[in-house]
Parts: structure tokens; C-alpha cells; sequence
């Protein structure tokens, strides 16, 4: 009798020490992994949802606005958003979000590993030092890696150009092909395609973003009627301005600025309007084709090189 007893309670003291041994260590790491899926999982249902707001910037008050609007004036509506801003939005926005995801997701597994190891009863304090150490290391030997990454992520995050974009990034001006992280694709005039990292780009010239300005400069002679030259040019851009083709990209009326400079050609006046982005070498073309066909209309002289011969008598 004596020793089923001690045998009931040796299972039962077992049965209590396995009971709260599994009630401690193992639980707590078990919900300390669960709640790092959670907090991961929670961060990337958020992280998606605003990035996907962002790429279609499609607004709960916005879409509320659209669905009272009749069929004619929707479809206004729709077709005066720029496909070229839709596409560069949803391009940062997409790229920042897969950032944001990497990045909270790394932080939160660094910190469950950490806590995991300290229930396990390991001392994460070498670990910190030495994970410092290794970190500085790395940082020494990939300055270059890193400084690629955060200038790409700031040029995104503030919109500095996107996809389509002509810019001028010093060395290098053209088209936009695609942004990236680390490096950014650069279609030059002549068909190259450059490789630019981000880390190089040390200034950007950004020549569609927004709204542009083309300057029309005609050089005129110095025998011509420049108060009459100024009205031709001038009747040239408000007469293009008003035209169907053209008046969704011209902006504002244009304007001359008066003489913008005198040589020994002749006296240079200027046009300026302000345009649509990206526009404002068709509008250009456009201006100084009819301005020359105006100026051949009103008989007005463009400018010429001055040329003055001087002839001497033979000497007897």
C-alpha cells in the first residue's frame, strides 16, 4: 500500500513539474512566436491597404464624389487624371511598401529571435556586441550598397522623378525607363541606355514635372519694326493657345518679354507660355513654325549676319 502511494505520488508530482514546466518556457516562446506572426501579419495588412490607396489614389471621400456625379461629368472626371502621375504614383507607392514589409518584418523576427533565446536562457548580451561588430563590418565593406538604397528610397519618397520623366541628372539627360532601389535607367537622346546608381546622382533636373515653359525666341533685324514683330509673335501663341489641339496644353496665355538681347545679328525677343509637362518642345515647334510663316506674312526681316566689306583704291 505504502508504495502504490509513493508511486501515485511520484506520477503526480511528475504530472505537476511537466504541467508547469510546459506552462512556463515552452508557452511563453510559443506566444511570443505567435505574436510576432500577429504583429507581422497585422503591419502588412496595413502596409498593403494604404499602399494600395496610394497606387490608385482612390480615396473613400473621392470615390463617394465620383458616385454622385452623373455619366457625362464621370467620365470627364476620369479622363482628366494623367495615366503618366497614375502610373509613377503607383510605382513608388508599390516599391515603398515592399520596403516598409522587408523592413518590419526583419525587425520584428530580430526581436522574437532575441526574446526566444532570452526564455531559452541564453545571454543576448554578446550577441547584441558581437551582431554590432559584424554590422560595422558590413557597413564599412558595403558604404556603397547602402548609400545606393537610401538614396533611392529618399528620391521615391520625395518624388524627385519617375517613369517617364525627362531629367538631367548632370553627366547624364533623358528619359525615365525605370526606378529602382539602387539604380535608376536613363534612355539618353541617342538611344543609350544608362545605368545610373543612386548614390552618384548628386543633383536633379527634373524638366517635366508639374508644368514646363517653352521660350520662343525669334531674332529679328535690326531694320525691322520691333513693336510690330512683338504683335505677330504674340497674336502666333494667343492664336495657338485658342485652338482646340493645342489649348489643353498651354496653360496660360502667352506673353512676350520684350528684348531679351542685341548683338551684332540683330534684337532677339521672347515668347514664353506655360505648358502641360512634357509638352513644351511640341508647343516649341509649333510656335516658331507659324512664327516664321507670320513673319514672311508681315514682310518682317529676320536676323542675319552683318557683314561690311570695305573697298580701297589701288594705290598709284
Amino acid at each position: 500500500m505504502d508504495i502504490a502511494e509513493s508511486t501515485t505520488e511520484t506520477v503526480t508530482e511528475a504530472g505537476g513539474d511537466l504541467l508547469e514546466f510546459l506552462l512556463g518556457a515552452p508557452l511563453r516562446i510559443a506566444c511570443i512566436i505567435l505574436g510576432g506572426f500577429l504583429v507581422v501579419g497585422l503591419l502588412r495588412i496595413v502596409i498593403n491597404r494604404v499602399e494600395e490607396r496610394v497606387a490608385t489614389g482612390e480615396s473613400r471621400g473621392r470615390k463617394r464624389r465620383l458616385s454622385r456625379l452623373a455619366p457625362t461629368e464621370l467620365s470627364k472626371a476620369l479622363r482628366a487624371s494623367n495615366p503618366a502621375a497614375v502610373q509613377r504614383r503607383a510605382q513608388r507607392a508599390r516599391t515603398l511598401g515592399s520596403v516598409m514589409r522587408s523592413t518590419s518584418a526583419l525587425l520584428i523576427s530580430t526581436v522574437v529571435i532575441l526574446m526566444v533565446l532570452a526564455e531559452l536562457g541564453v545571454s543576448v548580451a554578446p550577441l547584441l556586441a558581437s551582431a554590432g561588430i559584424v554590422g560595422v563590418a558590413l557597413g564599412f565593406g558595403a558604404q556603397a550598397l547602402v548609400k545606393d538604397f537610401l538614396s533611392g528610397i529618399f528620391m521615391m519618397a520625395e518624388d524627385q522623378y519617375g517613369v517617364g520623366d525627362v531629367v538631367d541628372l548632370g553627366e547624364v539627360s533623358g528619359s525615365v525607363e525605370a526606378v529602382g532601389l539602387r539604380v535608376t535607367r536613363i534612355r539618353e537622346y541617342n538611344g543609350t541606355l544608362w545605368y545610373v546608381r543612386n548614390g552618384e546622382v548628386l543633383r536633379v533636373g527634373n524638366m517635366t514635372q508639374m508644368w514646363a515653359r517653352v521660350m520662343c525666341d525669334i531674332k529679328i533685324d535690326y531694320h525691322a519694326d520691333l513693336e510690330k514683330a512683338e504683335d505677330v509673335l504674340l497674336e502666333v501663341g494667343t492664336t495657338l493657345a485658342a485652338e482646340d489641339d493645342w489649348s489643353a496644353e498651354i496653360l496660360e496665355a502667352p506673353e512676350i518679354t520684350g528684348v531679351e538681347d542685341l548683338d551684332a545679328e540683330g534684337a532677339l525677343i521672347r515668347l514664353i507660355a506655360k505648358t502641360t509637362p512634357g509638352m513644351q518642345w511640341a508647343v516649341g515647334r509649333e510656335l516658331r513654325r507659324r512664327a516664321k510663316i507670320a513673319f514672311d506674312t508681315n514682310a518682317i526681316a529676320l536676323a542675319k549676319t552683318q557683314l561690311r566689306v570695305e573697298s580701297r583704291g589701288q594705290a598709284d
